[in-house]
């Protein structure tokens, strides 16, 4: 099956709680750009990640506000930062690192949520059962570019009545492939 890949960049999803103590408290999350996925956009706001090591200054915040706030930056990052981070599928944050989130009106600790994403693949329900996979299924990804051709193995499947097929992996894995996203790449079980 062919499907699009899109590069994920470092990104923040905060809490309604959250999102008031790092803006004002009348502040409302606004749209920049609609995602491929029904629902989520990247918001016009950004904030800075901070460790005792360094810190990744502008980084976006992607909407709407969820029940808890997660971090999401690539191993590179996790580097700069100096923090050991895991490799995690989204919403997952049992046992994860925190961070300091910070902006021009305020700053937070939050004590666990800093993840690096596992990459996956958004299948809509009737593109899953055309290909025969299911939600959780571990799956590879074929990515074809000009002489750094590879595969991507242990992709996780996240099958949803609402999710627009789309490919997704981070900004090392896209450099590693020498791809930019924009492609279609081939998804196959394993």
């Amino acid at each position: 099956m062919k499907v699009l890949l899109e590069v994920s960049a470092r990104h923040v999803h905060l809490s309604i709680a959250d999102f008031k103590r790092l803006f004002k408290a009348d502040a409302e999350l606004t749209v920049k750009r609609e995602l491929s996925q029904t629902g989520q956009f990247l918001s016009n706001d950004k904030l800075d990640i901070i460790s005792s090591k360094s810190n990744l200054s502008g980084v976006s915040i992607l909407g709407p506000l969820r029940r808890e706030t997660q971090v999401e930056i690539s191993v590179t990052d996790s580097l700069k930062l100096g923090i050991e981070v895991p490799i995690r599928e989204s919403g997952d944050l049992d046992g994860t690192p925190g961070c300091k989130l910070a902006t021009q009106h305020g700053q937070i600790n939050i004590k666990h949520g800093l993840i690096v994403p596992k990459r996956h693949v958004h299948l809509s329900l009737d593109s899953a059962r055309k290909n025969g996979f299911e939600n959780g299924q571990i799956l590879s990804v074929k990515v074809n570019s000009n002489g750094r051709s590879l595969f991507f193995f242990d992709t996780v499947a996240r099958v949803h009545k609402d999710f627009m097929d789309a490919i997704h992996i981070d900004t090392d894995e896209a450099n590693a492939a020498g791809v930019k996203g924009g492609i279609f790449c081939e998804v196959e079980a394993i």
